[in-house]
């Protein structure tokens, strides 16, 4: 099957767009390779005092390092044992240390890297840190892997912005191999349909705080990553449609013999693939140009989370490619919607493994077009392979295809029989600005709106006026000062409840805001992520109370219905919380605040300029 003409106009734009940028980044990586690693006797560049330290604890593992014939891994884990995504990875080094030695290698744990998680910050002051905890991760991935010990890297972690983070800084250790050794996701508990029931009723004062946490406690109950669709889950998909796992590994339990085989086998590979070998596969050619195409269709094909609308265009500018959120657009339009996932549906990702998960909806999205098969995937072979289901033949490692059809179509589906013929996601432009919304779970007759706004500087002021019982008739709400630069750009999932209820009451409304919804974004029309945000001058500033809105994402555009001069003429209300910049370490985050780009740049404080005369410029 030849590419889908989008495809391929919108692959052809990126790498034009991107010759200089990606030219840059590809040359520096070549210089990085042809001195590293710097402990080999081809390179001697670690002294002997430099060298003797990076393998003084090192046990059985030090005539090898010392040598330095051997390959060497560097781990990079985001393990802690609060987080139930995370708690698993606790074993995983000394089980990826017995892989090496037997493969005739070595891995040392080169660094950890902090793991917060959104679900328990939800709604709260540390929120502000979430986003920018992205950047603190891709910080502390390099300063692991500064060390220059290492022949390639395995990275571990699973959530929201812990593997943007990560990808983020090793992009800048291009010239490694890298792969990403998640732990999966935990076995199914209390339906996320049920659980949504129970948090709506008790938005409107009908359960109480002990059924509300017992319907909680049931969803969120062991070991592994939450199991509906948010950007945790989302991220790992991206990891297979870009090649960075060992095929099928997404949705594996944690615990099982099948989940430490893929981690036995991501460690062999690893060794494999480095520059000792040759089958050298470098992270700067892995992350090209069309696996950043291909995660953008896996996103829009999955009705995945809308915070890789900003997270894929900071991975992309790591490794010196640019994109857009046209680009994104015009991949989701064509992209039929193949999954139905909580909460775009009523399963949940273990229920979608089963019905043949990411192989199946891989070898459909190949099959139409709309995949790049010809990427260069850590496991040695391309896109095809990645699709392969793996399974344990005893107690040997093998892989087969995936279901040739969907083992249950109310979940997953073929392209000739779509959910949607779009994916879940457009980009909306007006004279509001650009923004995003997730269209996958919103009804159609919910997907346009024409109402007046309510405006507010919090969310909490929004649930304070629902509890005050003024959020009558239709009404778009617009909560504003929310952005990176403003606050950390927090994301704002304490409201799905509230305006849930709304809406069930026959209310039309929509949020409109600068700030960021969630990975469990669904039934209410969002508009999010409006750039530019509030602060630095943008639309949602000069809107009123009163004023009529028109959000449109069928057609992809959002407006304020107000006279032309008046709006010119009208001055942008101040929208500074001041009290969000103390408190919860916020304090220690104002250089990134002060830095980040803009949404669509990624909200990324990280890729600066320093010109001759100091002057810092976001790029």
């Amino acid at each position: 099957m030849s590419l889908h003409p989008t495809v391929e106009r919108v692959t052809a734009r990126i790498i034009e767009r991107s010759r200089h940028t990606r030219g840059d980044y590809l040359r520096r990586m070549d210089e990085a390779r042809a001195q590293s690693p710097a402990r080999t006797p081809a390179r001697l560049a670690l002294s002997c005092g430099n060298l003797a330290h990076g393998f003084a604890a090192s046990g059985e593992d030090k005539p090898a390092l010392r040598g330095g014939h051997a390959g060497n891994i560097g781990i990079v884990t985001a393990y802690n044992d609060m987080l139930s995504a995370h708690q698993p990875l606790e074993q995983y080094p000394n089980l990826i240390r017995a892989a090496a030695r037997a493969a005739g290698g070595s891995a040392q744990v080169a660094g950890g890297v902090p793991a917060m998680c959104d679900g328990v910050t939800q709604g709260r002051a540390g929120m502000e840190l979430s986003l920018f905890s992205r950047d603190t991760i891709a910080l502390a991935t390099a300063v692991a892997l500064s060390h220059d010990m290492f022949d390639a890297a395995l990275l571990m972690g699973v959530c929201d912005k812990i593997v943007p983070g990560l990808l983020i800084g090793a992009l800048s250790f291009g010239h490694l191999p890298v792969v990403f050794v998640p732990a999966g996701p935990m076995t199914t508990g209390l339906s996320n349909r049920d659980k949504a029931a129970v948090r709506q009723r008790y938005a409107e004062g009908r359960a109480t705080r002990e059924e509300l946490l017992e319907a909680e406690a049931r969803s969120y109950h062991g070991a592994g990553t939450c199991t509906f669709y948010g950007t945790a889950n989302s991220n790992q998909m991206l990891m297979e449609v870009m090649g960075l796992h060992m095929p099928g590994t997404a949705f594996v339990n944690p615990g099982t013999p099948l989940r430490d085989a893929l981690t036995v086998a991501a460690t062999e590979q690893a060794l494999r693939i480095t520059a000792l070998g040759d089958d050298y596969r470098p992270l700067a050619h892995t992350v090209d140009e069309k696996a950043i195409v291909n995660a953008m269709v896996g996103l829009a094909a999955t009705g995945g989370s809308t915070n890789h609308a900003i997270h894929l265009v900071a991975i992309a500018r790591a490794a010196g490619i640019a994109i857009d959120w046209d680009d994104l657009d015009a991949l989701s339009r064509v992209t039929p919607l193949l999954a139905r996932i909580y909460p775009n549906g009523s399963a949940d990702v273990n229920h979608f493994h089963a019905a043949g998960g990411l192989g199946f909806a891989i070898g459909e999205l190949i099959g139409a077009g709309l995949l790049h098969p010809d990427i260069a995937c850590v496991h040695g072979g391309d896109l095809r392979q990645q699709a392969m289901e793996p399974w344990l033949d005893d107690l040997a490692l093998r892989w087969r295809a995936p279901p040739a059809t969907s083992l249950d179509p109310s979940v997953l589906r073929g392209v000739a029989m779509p959910f949607d013929a779009e994916g879940g996601l457009r980009r909306l432009a007006g004279n509001l600005g650009r923004a995003v919304v997730k269209v996958s779970a919103v009804a159609p007759a919910h997907r346009s709106i024409t109402a007046p706004a309510r405006v507010f500087d919090s969310q909490d002021a929004v649930l304070d006026a629902f509890r005050a019982g003024t959020l009558e008739g239709d009404f778009v709400c617009v909560v504003r000062g929310q952005g990176p630069r403003a606050n950390g750009m927090p994301e704002l999932h304490k409201l799905t409840p509230t305006l849930g209820v709304l809406q069930d009451r026959g209310q039309r409304i929509a949020l409109l805001t600068d700030g960021r919804m969630s990975g469990a974004s669904g039934k209410v029309l969002a508009a999010i992520h409006v750039t530019p945000e509030a602060i630095d001058g943008g639309a949602l500033a000069r809107l009123r109370d009163g004023d009529r809105v028109r959000i449109d994402a069928d057609a992809g555009t959002f407006d304020a219905q107000v006279d032309a001069a008046e709006w010119r003429a009208r001055e942008p209300a101040r929208t500074i919380d001041r009290s969000s910049r103390t408190g919860m370490g916020r304090e220690l985050f104002g250089l990134m605040r002060a830095n980040a780009g803009t949404a669509e740049q990624g909200a990324c404080s990280l890729f600066v300029t320093l010109h001759e005369d100091a002057q810092v410029e976001v790029a």
